[in-house]
């Protein structure tokens, strides 16, 4: 090859170099295309992140009502357990209220009976049994009765209706029940009347 062929010519030269700009120029669209397309990638993935957190606080937040939800319905049943407990318990309390007047009445009669008349002993042994049979069915039902002489006074289950000197017993003691008292499953529904010592 002679020198002359080795030559480039300026047209050449000017056609390579515009197809090296073209080429260029088209590397840098694809560039710009593929920044796009990487900047929308983003967006998208940011978008997605954005609503899987929603997602999750939702789910969270359904979870806490849930749990929420649960332990009200827990706090209901055991009310609601309690509730029917103290029913059941004190579902006797006005009848059993009702009934102390007789009980005190029967004691009554047997205090004030001859236990020397012949005549009146089989009677007082009918009331006498009659008495036994009440108190023990009360008793069955969760009636107690409060007869707290020469205990204590106690002004939960004790009512002082006078108060005396004495030398034979301690200050505030329960030195004489006037009228006993009764409790149903542990709760008072008449107190002791009693006379405390000073």
């Amino acid at each position: 090859m002679s020198n002359e062929e080795n030559k480039v010519t300026e047209e050449e030269l000017d056609q390579i170099i515009e197809e090296a700009e073209k080429v260029e120029a088209a590397a840098q669209e694809v560039e710009a295309e593929l920044e796009e397309i990487g900047d929308e990638k983003d967006a998208k993935i940011a978008q997605l992140e954005a609503a899987l957190l929603t997602s999750e606080a939702k789910v969270q937040e359904q979870q806490d009502s849930v749990l929420r939800a649960k332990a009200e319905v827990e706090n209901m049943r055991r009310r609601t357990e309690g509730e029917i407990d103290k029913a059941r318990k004190y579902a006797l309390n006005k009848f059993a209220e009702e009934l102390l007047p007789v009980i005190d009445n029967l004691e009554r009669a047997i205090q004030a009976a001859d236990t020397e008349n012949e005549v009146v002993k089989p009677l007082l042994e009918g009331v006498e049994l009659t008495h036994k049979t009440f108190v023990d069915t009360v008793s069955k039902f969760g009636l107690k009765e409060i007869n707290p002489e020469g205990e204590a006074f106690n002004p939960e289950m004790h009512q002082a209706m006078s108060i005396q000197e004495s030398p034979d017993h301690e200050s505030n003691t329960v030195m004489f029940v006037m009228q006993k008292g009764y409790e149903l499953n542990g709760r008072v529904i008449r107190p002791a009347m009693v006379m405390v010592a000073k």
